[in-house]
């Protein structure tokens, strides 16, 4: 039986912080948001550890996440980020980041935020996620929209419910709570 997140993360330098005070815990914030969803995208065919250990150059790179920023980024910030040996180098992921930012200046426009946007679609099942995901943005397969999701918190299954942390979760009444 393979080992759960929970079981991999106790006590490594990078999994063990990211488990505890951020998988699973919901974020009303969009520029945590859209980190997440960028990250989740370039996590795809790699280990999530090598994108965990990337993730204050993508944090630089990408200008913070803010989504103002990202959504006006061009030719020259593609180049850059294309250089820039600190983040995943793909140009598929970079231009989804930039287009998803844009699209997303959309959605908050419409629905005062990115987290607002997803609150209007709860509840759902991955199944019913995926297509919205699919008609909203760029480069998000089954396996991006279930990690993105569960990871912020709006589909269940981040912890194990014998985790320690999955109490702490429940405390913060994710989104999928709402069933």
């Amino acid at each position: 039986m393979a080992e759960s997140y929970c079981e991999i993360a106790k006590g490594h330098p990078f999994h063990g912080p990211f488990h505890d005070n951020e998988h699973g815990f919901p974020t009303r914030d969009d520029a945590v948001l859209f980190e997440r969803l960028c990250l989740e995208i370039n996590q795809a065919g790699l280990s999530w550890l090598t994108v965990l250990k990337k993730r204050e150059a993508f944090r630089k790179a990408y200008r913070g996440f803010d989504l103002d920023k990202v959504a006006r980024f061009g030719k020259r910030d593609i180049d850059r980020l294309l250089g820039d040996a600190g983040i995943i180098r793909n140009r598929r992921k970079i231009e989804a980041a930039i287009e998803n930012a844009k699209r997303l200046c959309a959605v908050r426009a419409e629905h005062g935020s990115f987290a607002g946007w997803l609150d209007g679609q709860v509840p759902q099942n991955l199944e019913e996620w995926i297509p919205v995901f699919r008609k909203t943005f760029v480069f998000t397969g089954k396996e991006i929209v279930n990690e993105f999701l569960t990871g912020t918190g709006y589909l269940p299954g981040a912890h194990d419910p014998e985790c320690p942390v999955y109490r702490l979760v429940l405390k913060e009444k994710p989104p999928w709570m709402r069933e």
